[in-house]
């Protein structure tokens, strides 16, 4: 009697076990996933061990080295203020991956539950909500938000309500997409039959089986942000000096790039990268779920 109790047991966590591994053996196995984490992760660590990293501060003015090339003193070089560039580069990637995470968050959350409720329950809730997202999308995004931020005013305060403004509708119709599909399904059903609340089932049931291409957009959609902030700190209307941030590293050096093109190139190639490294996760995660 033992034995069978035991067996029954220890059967679920057996069955479940080699789908575990072979899950993470899937993920490691996924070179997009790994080669874009790997370059995150560096990313992230040189710009949380700045201080360390680096000897200089990053709002220094030395204006005998102003506009030195990149040299072993001055990996990087230095701008027109003399500061070193290599470290203000360290800097900047606080701040444009905490404008990438920052930005993400409250249209993946807005989003989400707004084409939850639009989906799942119909009517008038998907009439009201769908025609919102039909004429936010009648513009063009980029195009939006800096029409936003110049009424606002510059600034990344600004930046983030613009953005929460006009990006959570593409979290909203690929939501109301999914939950479409899967409310029809038999445990959908059942789940109404045996009587559990909308919010449980919407929560419990639907968002685990929906939210994963929105996790996988929005792990892409970080990177558009962070060009996004670059963009409005080139225009002015972000970020201002003498912060450094990679967009506004770029304005900087703007006139000199013909006699000093290391200012605002190696600013731009950590963009680049940050951009390349958060499209090969979101690649990677999108063949990972695929697969299970």
């Amino acid at each position: 009697m033992a034995t069978a109790q035991t067996r029954t047991i220890l059967t679920p966590a057996l069955t479940r076990q080699p789908a575990r591994i072979r899950w993470w053996e899937q993920a490691l196995h996924n070179r997009n996933l790994l080669l874009g984490t790997s370059v995150l992760a560096l990313i992230l660590v040189f710009a949380l061990f700045a201080p360390w990293l680096s000897p200089y501060d990053p709002y220094a003015i030395d204006y005998a080295r102003a506009l030195q090339p990149p040299s072993f003193r001055h990996l990087f070089g230095t701008d027109l203020y003399g500061r070193d560039i290599f470290t203000r580069v360290l800097y900047g990637g606080r701040i444009d991956l905490q404008v990438g995470l920052i930005s993400v968050i409250a249209p993946f959350v807005v989003g989400t539950l707004l084409g939850a409720l639009a989906a799942y329950f119909g009517d008038r809730w998907d009439s009201l909500i769908m025609r919102i997202v039909d004429i936010v999308q009648a513009f063009p995004f980029i195009i939006l938000v800096i029409a936003i931020v110049a009424i606002l005013g510059p600034g990344l305060r600004n930046m983030y309500l613009a953005v929460a403004l006009v990006a959570w509708v593409v979290y909203a119709r690929l939501v109301r997409g999914e939950i479409l599909i899967e409310k029809q399904k038999e445990y959908i059903l059942a789940a109404k039959a045996l009587g559990n609340s909308d919010a449980r089932i919407i929560l419990r049931h639907l968002m685990p089986n929906v939210i994963l291409p929105s996790i996988v957009f929005a792990t892409s959609d970080i990177a558009l942000y962070i060009l996004l902030a670059a963009a409005l700190s080139f225009l002015g209307l972000g970020v201002k000096p003498p912060v450094p941030e990679w967009g506004a590293m770029i304005t900087e050096g703007q006139p000199f790039m013909t006699t000093a093109w290391w200012i605002s190139t190696l600013p731009g190639l950590a963009i680049v990268l940050t951009g390349i490294a958060l499209s090969l996760i979101g690649d990677g995660l999108a063949d990972l779920f695929r697969v299970r």
